[in-house]
This record gives structure tokens, sequence and C-alpha cells, in this order.
């Protein structure tokens, strides 16, 4: 027997990472079993998240109110870290030893997925070289394919600048991703970049 709207959530709650039809099912029944008001709560903070939480306009990031990084004036202007996604540069955040900028592209170059130049936040990236007076930029792109791809193709794009282009050392696997990696490894990978130009 299939209750029709536990089935529905199920393959909702499936849509999200790691999570199996079982632990979609599991998780469907828990929230079967929740209080009405903490389901009231769980359904406000869902249905408001796109309006609560937004991309910033200038680096990628999603913010609330302020940006974290954009609007702290403590920063490091002078180097930008070049990442795929939001998680990305919180990784780095989290190592505590990096004070500089971020730009957030929203995914990397893969033809084979559709998402090409204009999908990303590339053309802001370079807007905002052009404007800030960035001394290194630091492609810290995923060491995937799609990943060399994107920060290759940045590195071309910016050649003929008079400024650093790094990629991060290879102490990363090739075809991990950054968000999972330990800080040694993160840190190591930071400390070791080769420059590009």
């Amino acid at each position: 027997m299939e209750l029709k709207t536990i089935e529905e959530l199920k393959e909702i709650l499936h849509y999200l990472p790691s999570i199996g039809l079982k632990s979609a099912e599991r998780m469907a029944y828990q929230l079967l079993e929740m209080d009405e008001i903490t389901l009231q709560n769980l359904s406000s903070l869902i249905s408001n998240l796109h309006k609560n939480v937004t991309v910033c306009p200038i680096c990628g990031a999603y913010k609330e109110e302020k940006c974290f990084f954009c609007d702290d004036e403590s920063r490091d202007n002078t180097s930008l870290i070049v990442v795929t996604s939001f998680k990305d540069a919180l990784a780095f955040e989290n190592l505590k030893s990096y004070h500089g900028k971020y730009h957030i592209l929203g995914g990397n170059l893969s033809p084979t997925k559709g998402i090409g130049v204009n999908e990303l936040r590339i053309d802001l990236l370079l807007s905002r070289i052009e404007k800030e007076n960035f001394q290194e930029i630091i492609l810290a792109t995923d060491p995937t394919i799609d990943g060399e791809t994107t920060a290759l193709y940045i590195a071309k794009l910016l050649e003929n600048l008079p400024i650093k282009i790094s990629r991060l050392a290879y102490g990363l696997p090739m075809g991990g991703h950054l968000t999972y990696a330990d800080e040694l490894t993160l840190l190591r990978s930071l400390e070791g970049r080769k420059f590009l130009k």
C-alpha cells in the first residue's frame, strides 16, 4: 500500500544529493511524525529560501542582507580566488589563512552538460578584474577535466593583463571536489599553487 502524498514527498526528497529512495522514504515518514509547529517552521523556511537567500551581484556568493566577502572591508583587495561554487569559497574560509576576495563562477564549462561561457559568471569576473586593483588571480576550480578546461579558458582570457595568474597545486586529487578536501590538503594546494603567467 502506497500513500500518494508520501510517494510524492519521497520523490522530491530524492532530488537532494546523497539521498537514495530508502533514505527519502525514511525522511518522509519522519516528517509525518513531527509536530505541526515544527512542520510549519520547516515549510516557511523552505518556501522563503529564495526570498531570504540571494546571490551577490558582485561576487556570486549566497547572501542574506550583506555579502560575507564584498562587504567585509578588512579583506585584502589585491588577491582574488576564482571558485566553482559558494561551498568551495567556504572551504577556503575555514582555513582562516586566506583573507582576500572571491569570485564564484556558478559551475564549470562543460559542453557535455550544456554549460557554456554564458551560463557562468565569467563576464562579471572580467568586469571585476578591469575595475578592481587585483594583483593576483588564483584559479581554484575543481581538479576535474571540466575544472581544468574552465581554468585554462580564464587564464587565456587574462594572459595579456599585467596581473599574476596562478592555479592551485595538485595536492588535490584529480576528479575530486574542493568541498570535500581536508583542510591540510587544501592549505598545501593553496600554498603550492603554480603561476600560469
